[in-house]
């Protein structure tokens, strides 16, 4: 049995929720982790090499970094149909926008949130409001961000907005969504 290394109120919140949807034979293992306050501690019950989480152990498999235990889970279990499998249409969408919450949405929001600007970290990455452009071109398509497919990409591009609401500006359309995705996540772990 794969086990899910998991810290309550962190990223791994939206692994959690996902092992739930997808019905996953999943041991979810709570860990102790450092805060951005400065509290809480390294537990040496946490395999991860920088003692994080979320962190994904499934016999040989060692898998950290949400987007790609969220992948790694997806493919897993097809049936939950919440992530398009290789050769399926919105495959490459759906691996972008896992990528590109990891590569820009969540660096760009922790600069934001630490008040780091510089030229060099827009130039590469971009910037808030390129990245809120972004995802309102995506949710004008559809509901969601593959169109009419509500998928684990949802869940992980819309977990910022769930956990600093108001703080993060945005329009109705990312409004509506994260509120449909948060419905949508209610709905199928009550």
């Amino acid at each position: 049995m794969a086990t899910l290394y998991h810290s309550p109120q962190s990223r791994s919140d939206t692994v959690v929720d996902l092992v739930r949807m997808l019905g996953a034979d999943v041991e979810i293992r709570e860990v102790t982790i450092r805060r951005q306050d400065g509290s809480g501690e390294q537990d040496a019950n946490n395999p991860h090499p920088e003692k994080k989480v979320p962190y994904l152990v499934d016999g040989d498999e060692h898998v950290r970094e949400r987007g790609a235990i969220i992948l790694y889970l997806t493919d897993g279990h097809p049936q939950a149909k919440l992530g398009p499998l290789p050769g399926e249409k919105g495959r490459g969408a759906y691996l972008s926008w896992l990528l590109y919450y990891q590569g820009v949405m969540e660096p760009v929001l922790i600069l934001k949130w630490a008040g780091v600007t510089h030229s060099v970290v827009t130039d590469g990455l971009g910037d808030e409001e390129r990245m809120l452009e972004q995802l309102t071109a995506a949710l004008r398509k559809g509901p969601w961000l593959l169109g009419d497919q509500f998928s684990a990409a949802d869940m992980l591009c819309s977990s910022p907005f769930q956990w600093f609401g108001d703080s993060l500006p945005a329009g109705p359309e990312i409004r509506d969504w994260v509120d449909r995705c948060a419905a949508r996540v209610a709905e199928a772990t009550a």
